[in-house]
């Protein structure tokens, strides 16, 4: 199993952020080829100190880094990492690893 993180940091208008990211990036994304889950944090992202300034956190889990990579590399995938301009602009960072349940 491999998974990509994308961590989004605090929008400027958390109402417009959620209403674009649930109305229309989750659906575009939920289209990428490969994709076995998609989960979201709910409510404020917690540091160990209390409120974290990330937003929000989505997980997207593959089979393998080889199939994100495929994944990405599809019309599917290439739409959907064109659309985060349309509502990230406080930045998001992508991460992906292999992951073993232990």
């Amino acid at each position: 199993m491999a998974k990509l993180f994308a961590i989004y940091q605090q929008p400027a208008d958390p109402a417009a952020f959620d209403r674009y990211y649930f109305d229309t990036h989750v659906p575009l994304a939920k289209t990428i080829p490969g994709l076995r889950s998609y989960e979201v944090t709910k409510g404020d992202v917690m540091g160990m100190g209390g409120k974290h300034a990330v937003y929000l956190i989505a997980v997207l889990a593959f089979d393998s880094l080889a199939a994100i990579a495929e994944g990405m590399a599809s019309a599917e995938g290439q739409a959907t990492a064109a659309d985060l301009a349309n509502f990230a602009q406080a930045g998001v960072d992508v991460m992906m690893g292999e992951t073993d349940m232990i």
